[in-house]
């Protein structure tokens, strides 16, 4: 039954993204640690971090697209969860760190110690676990979506009123976790992090490592939502974005379907915030900011909502597109982000992918419906023959 599920979801595109995923997973990696810096070819440490970042962005990206594309619930919140997986692997970093920090207190991070706290609060503990603290990252944003999910489906809260409810979720938990009090590193966040189960958090190969995982993580979530969105379910959640009311008429129980894909969504978000703050080295509530989950819903629409490959691409050509104007023209980068979001809204309506999709779909129409003409002429041609004589 399982292995059905995973084959329905291996179709063209998809196989072929996850061979281009597994081979940049490789290839990358390999030129940075084998190569020589004075080859061509080798890529530099930093900027193997950076396109890791990219690909926690994809991961994200691809989280939105299975509940926004699919399910028509446009989240504005999924920030939230992407910070709280942030969040639970800067706890263990932090842990890691031990008696090597500023003030050597083997149990409390600098930051506790600064503002005189004495013991380590409740909920950091465990976090010095790794298992425990991955468990954590998917934990901790599944219960919140669960948690929101149970009380706004039930309501029957849709379109713009769950947007900004969920825009109001996300900007409640950066002001918490801007206080000092709530034990989380306050307006600086969780930094200076020393090592990864064992390994310096900075060396080549540990940076290396996360930037292959960050790779086949992408590739493993998005073979598990193919999965989902060409199974009978994903049709059930097509026609849930659709025409609700004609899905919950025949039976299925809608809330429950919502909130199935809604909990799966935000758990993909917290994975990418995990795989994202060991590259970047830091986690702060500003990866709270409703801004950031804008930006999301941005490299979506850019990439085409509704595919599962575009909001990937989306992700990569935004942010890399970013890297470049705030390097190449840091005073007109804003300018040339929205001149790129306004041009694809206006001339690709679809996405890059959607609109692909469109036209090759338009194509192989024509070549239908020119073989049946042809067909019809040869079955015609006998006929006409046997008539003349």
């Amino acid at each position: 039954m399982i292995t059905s599920f995973i084959l329905r979801a291996l179709e063209g595109r998809i196989v072929m993204t996850v061979a281009v995923l597994a081979a940049v997973a490789l290839a990358i990696p390999a030129s940075n640690l084998l190569l020589s810096p004075d080859s061509a070819l080798h890529v530099p440490t930093y900027a193997m971090s950076l396109m890791g970042k990219y690909l926690c962005y994809a991961l994200l990206a691809l989280a939105l697209d299975l509940v926004w594309g699919y399910c028509g619930i446009l989240s504005l919140g999924h920030g939230a969860f992407f910070a709280l997986g942030g969040y639970a692997m800067g706890m263990y970093l932090m842990r890691q760190i031990g008696s090597r920090g500023v003030y050597g207190n083997p149990l409390l991070p600098d930051f506790m110690v600064f503002l005189n706290w004495k013991e380590l609060p409740w909920f950091w503990h465990g976090f010095d676990m790794f298992w425990f603290a991955m468990l954590m990252v998917v934990v901790v944003p599944g219960l919140l979506a669960f948690v929101f999910g149970w009380f706004a489906f039930r309501s029957r809260v849709n379109g713009v009123y769950l947007s900004i409810i969920t825009q109001a979720m996300t900007y409640a938990l950066m002001l918490s976790f801007f206080r000092n009090d709530m034990g989380f590193g306050g307006n600086n966040g969780l930094t200076d992090y020393k090592e990864i189960l064992g390994f310096s958090v900075q060396a080549d190969g540990t940076r290396a490592v996360l930037f292959a995982l960050s790779a086949l993580m992408l590739a493993l979530c998005l073979v598990l939502a193919s999965a989902i969105t060409r199974s009978k379910f994903g049709k059930v959640l097509v026609g849930v974005r659709d025409a609700e009311s004609r899905v919950r008429f025949l039976g299925f129980r809608v809330e429950d379907i919502k909130l199935f894909t809604f909990v799966v969504s935000a758990m993909m978000a917290g994975i990418a915030g995990a795989l994202f703050v060991p590259q970047v080295g830091i986690i702060n509530p500003g990866e709270f900011a409703p801004a950031n989950s804008i930006e999301v819903v941005v490299w979506t629409a850019v990439g085409g909502r509704g595919t599962l490959i575009g909001p990937i691409i989306g992700a990569v050509l935004v942010n890399g597109g970013k890297s470049f104007f705030t390097g190449a023209f840091p005073e007109l980068w804003l300018y040339a982000l929205g001149a790129l979001f306004i041009g694809v809204t206006l001339l690709l309506p679809k996405g890059i992918v959607g609109t692909v999709q469109s036209v090759l779909a338009a194509r192989r129409a024509v070549k239908a419906a020119a073989g049946r003409d042809a067909s019809e002429n040869d079955d015609r041609a006998p006929s006409q023959v046997q008539a003349a004589e």
